[in-house]
């Protein structure tokens, strides 16, 4: 019975902080719109991350042991730590689809600003604020893959690790 009464508690836990991260990402999301009139594709991802993160964690609940679960019944932090990795894991792969670092069909495409050459401190500015996806279709997948990002704990770290392995092997062939 403690154990059923520990996943109670913990999936309360779980949907009390989804509540609250969202409203939170909401309010900066619809600040940003009302005010600045500027739709923050990093916010939307963190967002994104952060839900795929929660449904990780309540996904796990019934295979995860008694000691982690008891930890997770009893801490806060603990319940809230794999949704803000999964935050950080979706900016990451943000970095990486803006960075052409991870590219094909199934990955989003974005609208870029062109540098100037040399590149000026506005050319920065403009990459933060004028670069979005190329699409209706490319904004969905880059949600699609922020929400897996926040959802799957390892697939950044791979993708991470991967591209550091690929551009050695690039270096190896010169």
């Amino acid at each position: 019975m403690p154990r059923d009464e520990n996943i109670l508690k913990v999936t309360r836990r779980l949907i009390l902080m989804t509540g609250a991260a969202l409203l939170c990402v909401s309010l900066v999301f619809a600040s940003s719109l009302w005010f600045a009139g500027r739709f923050m594709v990093s916010w939307v991802c963190f967002g994104c991350g952060l839900i795929g993160g929660f449904i990780s964690i309540q996904q796990r609940l019934k295979k995860v042991g008694d000691e982690e679960l008891a930890l997770l019944a009893q801490s806060w932090f603990q319940i809230v730590l794999v949704p803000i990795y999964g935050g950080l894991f979706a900016l990451i792969l943000y970095v990486a689809f803006l960075g052409q670092i991870v590219t094909g069909a199934m990955f989003p495409r974005f609208y870029v600003p062109a540098f100037h050459q040399p590149p000026i401190t506005a050319d920065a500015q403009a990459f933060f604020r004028d670069t979005f996806p190329a699409s209706g279709a490319d904004l969905a997948k880059l949600l699609f893959w922020a929400l897996i990002a926040g959802f799957s704990e390892r697939l950044v770290p791979q993708i991470i690790g991967k591209s550091g392995s690929d551009a050695g092997a690039g270096r190896d062939r010169e």
